[in-house]
């Protein structure tokens, strides 16, 4: 095949905020690659979510030096300046590239139709994805599925435990999310592209599937990652006894094609495919240059026809917290109980905190520094603003990550503003940055004083003793500064326990703009929605220099094709 055009058509579906897209539309600009990446159409259900694609993609519609001011005069904060978007032709072409809509609700005919639009009867065109993971993810699972502690403390029969059990798990199993993946399957299957892209949670690799009622009356289920793969590597046979399919596929003359899948970070001989593991799917963010602990699955699918190996992903140098971080303005937390002031947020803290109960777990050296903490009078600190006029640089020590976050246009940082938390949540979070700072380590619950533990159900048993059957015993997790990030989930915008910032002084969670640079999104991604549903976003998506990286793959993949 020979490519007349250097521009390869991309559809990014379950999109999110645009992790992934922002990766591969921003590759040829950033590489200077010949090949660049048009993301034609983006489909995503959460109308915020598509708000913020949409702004997103107004902005790629541009060379970045020529972004009118009206985009940074919003992004700063001034509302008014959306209006002059409003009336650039740029942002009619951004509303028709974004679809706010529910893939297994929209109707096929509509969905395959526009989709063709799209592709504009390219058959050489690249799909990117990954459907919902609340049904695979191990955490996602255990609600879905567990009986709950008040189930457990009500004192049923054994047996009636049992059917409960087996009630629940059924109803886990026939969840509709754990079959999304087929409408993702339907359009490959449907529309044929080169290339898929197919990202999710590990949980993925252990979920189940149903497969039917045993004798008993229990449901039978079967590994849902063996049934992914044998459909993506032959999507039409999946649908062979589909007749919506049949039509669709009339409809749109679609070929019956296969895939060969691929990972992005083992090699493989093509008579070995088949011997790929499971886990070589896998990708851990740390080791390609994301500043945070990221594990997931994502599965490369290249058209059978195309008879060339992919390349796979160039490891990189560890990024830590610091130096994605570690410039940023130094802000205090809120309160939530009482009047928000200074004064009453330095009395807080130190109230939650009584420096003995650090006596046997610090040396003498930090003790004297929390000391110091907990005898200010006074704070500059302020809780931050939708903009702060400090450029905030990335470290040196990654020089390729810095030229992808920092934008000097901006002029400074948005959306750095800290959530309020309770009275006593800030000695848990003074504690655990202070003993992570000294011990290099986020301490478990095993290793807290009594005093600061905190009144749950999974802490503490009915006489407020440490209960033995302990879970999630990392439920406060403090990041360090000398380590890449924990995993950012869209827990963080529920609260900021798992995600507590490194230095002390602060004594408080990330901020979103952290977590967005943690997620290696460029400082000039603006979020919409509110601060939960703008922490949301961010938690839900692929990080988008991991999604660079992805593209220059595929990208010398195409270079090298032939048909």
């Amino acid at each position: 095949m020979i490519i007349k055009n250097k521009e390869i058509t991309v559809i990014d579906i379950f999109a999110g905020p645009g992790g992934l897209s922002e990766g591969f539309s921003n590759f040829s600009n950033f590489t200077g690659s010949k090949i660049s990446f048009n993301i034609k159409l983006s489909i995503e259900k959460n109308a915020t979510a598509a708000k913020t694609l949409k702004l997103r993609s107004f902005y790629r519609k541009f060379d970045q030096s020529k972004v009118p001011e009206c985009y940074y005069d919003f992004i700063r904060g001034d509302e008014d300046a959306f209006d002059k978007i409003k009336m650039l032709p740029q942002w009619e072409e951004a509303e028709e590239h974004v679809w706010n809509g529910a893939l297994g609700d929209i109707p096929d005919i509509e969905l395959h139709s526009r989709i063709a639009r799209s592709i504009s009867g390219n058959k050489d065109w690249v799909l990117l994805g990954g459907p919902p993971c609340q049904a695979y993810s191990l955490v996602g699972r255990a609600r879905m599925s567990g009986l709950g502690h008040t189930v457990r403390s009500e004192g049923l029969a054994e047996d009636e435990l049992l059917k409960l059990k087996s009630d629940k798990q059924s109803e886990f199993l026939q969840d509709h999310r754990h079959t999304l993946y087929k409408e993702y399957l339907r359009i490959v299957a449907i529309h044929q592209p080169a290339v898929f892209v197919m990202e999710n949670v590990k949980g993925i690799l252990s979920s189940k599937f149903p497969d039917g009622i045993d004798d008993t009356g229990k449901p039978i289920s079967k590994k849902a990652f063996d049934v992914i793969r044998n459909d993506l590597q032959n999507p039409c046979e999946a649908f062979k006894n589909d007749n919506s399919y049949k039509e669709l596929k009339l409809q749109h003359n679609s070929k019956e094609s296969e895939y060969e899948l691929y990972s992005f970070v083992k090699n493989s001989d093509r008579d070995l495919l088949n011997h790929i593991s499971d886990r070589d799917f896998v990708i851990r963010s740390e080791e390609y240059g994301v500043p945070q602990k990221r594990h997931r699955v994502i599965i490369l699918g290249v058209r059978k026809d195309i008879k060339t190996k992919p390349s796979i992903l160039k490891k990189r140098d560890r990024v830590t917290v610091k130096d994605i971080i570690g410039s940023m303005p130094k802000l205090r937390s809120g309160l939530s109980k009482k009047e928000d002031t200074s004064e009453n947020w330095l009395k807080t803290r130190r109230d939650a905190l009584p420096l003995p109960l650090l006596d046997s777990i610090i040396s003498h050296r930090y003790k004297n520094e929390v000391a110091d903490i907990l005898e200010q009078t006074s704070t500059i600190l302020d809780r931050g603003y939708p903009f702060i006029a400090n450029i905030a640089p990335i470290s040196d020590n990654t020089l390729e990550l810095k030229k992808w976050i920092e934008d000097p246009r901006l002029k400074g940082i948005i959306q750095h503003e800290t959530r309020a938390h309770m009275n006593s949540d800030l000695g848990r979070y003074l504690f655990v940055s202070i003993v992570g700072k000294a011990k290099k380590t986020s301490p478990s619950l095993d290793d807290w004083p009594d005093k600061l533990l905190p009144s749950h159900k999974n802490v503490l048993d009915g006489n407020g003793k440490r209960s033995k059957k302990q879970s999630f015993k990392d439920r406060f997790k403090v990041q360090l500064y000398t380590e890449p990030a924990s995993t950012i989930t869209s827990h963080i915008s529920k609260d900021g326990h798992y995600f507590i910032h490194p230095d002390p002084s602060q004594t408080r969670s990330l901020t979103m703009r952290e977590a967005a640079r943690l997620q290696t999104f460029p400082d000039n991604y603006y979020f919409c929605g509110n601060r939960t549903e703008r922490y949301h976003q961010v938690g839900n998506a692929v990080p988008p220099f991991l999604a660079l990286q992805l593209a220059k793959v595929i990208s010398d993949l195409f270079k090298r094709i032939s048909i």
